[in-house]
């Protein structure tokens, strides 16, 4: 199982350790807005999230309206992206959208 995330049609965040971005959607749901993978930055007191999904393209971190943290252990920390991953010389702060 890996550390992946996914954008719902409803610009839900959700995490997971799963095989396929998929696995992640419930059955009514669709990833419209991609995925990608993520790690816990211990040192950062963060949440770094890197890659893109092979099957639902990049993350458009525009759309997110709701983070569910129930697939990352419930308890909510900083995230933010890493869009020269593997270096982390950049970090772009990630948020709900009102």
């Amino acid at each position: 199982m890996y550390p992946k995330f996914i954008i719902t049609q409803d610009g839900v965040l959700k995490f997971g350790h799963v095989y396929l971005h998929k696995d992640l959607l419930a059955s009514d749901e669709l990833c419209t807005y991609g995925g990608g993978l993520w790690k816990i930055d211990d040192s950062r007191g963060a949440i770094l999230l890197y890659g893109r999904s092979f099957d639902f393209g990049t993350p458009d971190f525009d759309h997110i309206h709701r983070i569910e943290w129930s697939g990352i252990g419930g308890k909510p920390l900083p995230l933010f992206y890493l869009p020269n991953w593997p270096e982390e010389d950049l970090l772009v702060p990630v948020y709900a959208q009102p």
